[in-house]
């Protein structure tokens, strides 16, 4: 994968419900840092992926990019000493996950009990939010909203939630789009609570930002806030930090299929997993899972897309196609030269099966994944604190590439 370093400040371009309690990390998990000191070093790092139960939050892919493991209490002596015995460096990043996930359930019930009557103005977007309380922004914001934003259901998840998605629009009939998903790794909530910001922020400056009203004036914007709705449901009620989705796989326990990996591009290559207990399981089959088959369908039936843009978390960088293969996207120049703030290009570890290059091979010339704050500190569990700087950040970018895209057809 491409990919270039991103500082997003300097990028120029309600109803209450009661929240169930988390899961319980009952091992005591800890979040261990792993430095390689040079090249030799990163096979044997590797290795540890054939442990299902170390959770790699980052993957092997150079000895600049340090990678960040969730172990349990009985797998860390093992760990430490392997590293040790290797002369491997680490140091622990998060000493207690499960003190930070309490503290961001409290901060929730805490916002629950304090929420007003509902409009999408007294939503506060400076907390996480379940599901539910999502849905309801959503169908407030089009009920507020009539002319300008409509829902679009585009198909069911497993489990037969609604996979909306937020049509913003000035009228006309297929014109040329920009396609936003966040929450397809279920995860990491600070794509789906900036997301819900990014929504709010269409609206209100619609008419009012010059930037905003050109490309709405010209252009439809698609956003799916929750890609991945019942993975993230899960990880309110069961597992925090669960990534797939929850279709059972045939022949294993294990279950979920990770939705980056199961795209019809370089599928079943390296940096995607042929097992089911994998976090980076491919799945059965390219599409087989039915979030990811609703996107393949609604791209190929609007056919005017000109924008495609995933966004994720954590590390801070904007990554552009290819995952899968070291060959150069033919449009590199475009996606990554012709904006001076970002950095130089660098390969990473092969991730084969993502959407973005799947889109890239469809034709949509601007196809952008995003990978959201923190760089390790907090990993998944950025504190709400953060949710509004790191919206409000990535707009800028956001802002640059809608306005990119509606001057430079194609």
């Amino acid at each position: 994968q491409h990919f270039m370093t991103l500082q997003f400040t300097l990028v120029c371009i309600k109803h209450a419900e009661t929240n169930p309690p988390l899961f319980r990390l009952r091992n005591g998990f800890q979040v261990l840092r792993i430095v390689a000191k040079d090249v030799t070093q990163l096979p044997l790092i590797k290795d540890l992926e054939q442990f299902t139960e170390l959770d790699f939050w980052t993957y092997v892919n150079n000895v600049e990019n340090p990678v960040d493991i969730r172990v349990p209490a009985h797998s860390l002596q093992y760990v430490k000493r392997y590293l040790e015995t290797h002369g491997i460096g680490y140091s622990v990043m998060i000493e207690d996950l499960q003190a930070m996930v309490d503290e961001e359930q409290e901060q929730m019930k805490a916002a629950a009990r304090s929420a007003e009557v509902f409009s999408t103005d007294s939503f506060d977007f400076s907390n996480y939010h379940t599901l539910n309380e999502i849905y309801s922004f959503q169908d407030q914001l089009v009920a507020e909203n009539p002319n300008l934003v409509s829902k679009i259901v585009i198909g069911q998840s497993y489990q037969g939630r609604d996979l909306n998605v937020l049509k913003f629009s000035t009228g006309g009939s297929n014109r040329p789009a920009i396609w936003i998903d966040t929450g397809i790794h279920s995860r990491e909530w600070i794509t789906q609570a900036s997301s819900t910001w990014f929504a709010k922020k269409i609206v209100t400056d619609y008419g009012r930002d010059p930037a905003l009203t050109a490309v709405l004036n010209q252009m439809d914007i698609f956003l799916e806030i929750v890609a991945n709705p019942d993975g993230f449901v899960y990880t309110h009620t069961n597992n925090r930090m669960w990534r797939k989705t929850r279709k059972p796989n045939t022949g294993s326990s294990c279950v979920g299929v990770d939705p980056n990996r199961n795209w019809d591009a370089g599928f079943g290559g390296a940096g995607a997993s042929s097992s089911p207990c994998n976090e980076s399981y491919r799945g059965p089959s390219v599409h087989s899972e039915p979030e990811v088959k609703a996107i393949v369908d609604f791209v190929k039936s609007h056919g005017n897309l000109k924008a495609f843009i995933s966004i994720h978390s954590y590390s801070q960088m904007l990554l552009y196609p290819y995952g899968y293969t070291y060959t150069p996207a033919k449009d590199k120049a475009a996606l990554c030269d012709d904006y001076p703030a970002f950095s130089s290009p660098f390969p990473s570890d092969q991730a084969s099966g993502g959407s973005i290059d799947w889109t890239y091979n469809q034709g949509i010339k601007y196809s952008f994944a995003f990978e959201l704050r923190d760089t390790g500190r907090y990993g998944f569990n950025l504190p709400a604190n953060q949710i509004l700087p790191t919206a409000q950040e990535t707009w800028l970018a956001l802002l640059t590439i809608f306005s990119h895209v509606n001057n430079n057809p194609y």
